[in-house]
């Protein structure tokens, strides 16, 4: 069974979005951090998890339907 979400990137990891991020299929209960594994984004390189705008660890489960949003750490001076 396959079920979809929303896959948002920012800042420096937007390389890694797919084209298809309004409607990302994927398997249900997979984590964030496999999904991360799947899209190649460097986990050292993710600071912030959010889904369906809550704060959530790399080892969030997915059900389908969520809005996930990944950022990475931001430096400034």
């Amino acid at each position: 069974m396959t079920v979809y979400i929303t896959i948002n990137l920012f800042a420096s990891l937007k390389k890694f979005t797919p084209v298809s991020s309004d409607s990302y299929p994927v398997k249900p209960g997979i984590t964030v951090k496999t999904l991360l594994e799947e899209l190649c984004v460097p986990e050292d390189e993710v600071k912030l998890v959010f889904i369906d705008g809550v704060k959530h660890d790399l080892a969030a489960v997915l059900k389908g339907g969520e809005r996930v949003g990944i950022f990475p750490a931001v430096g400034g001076g």
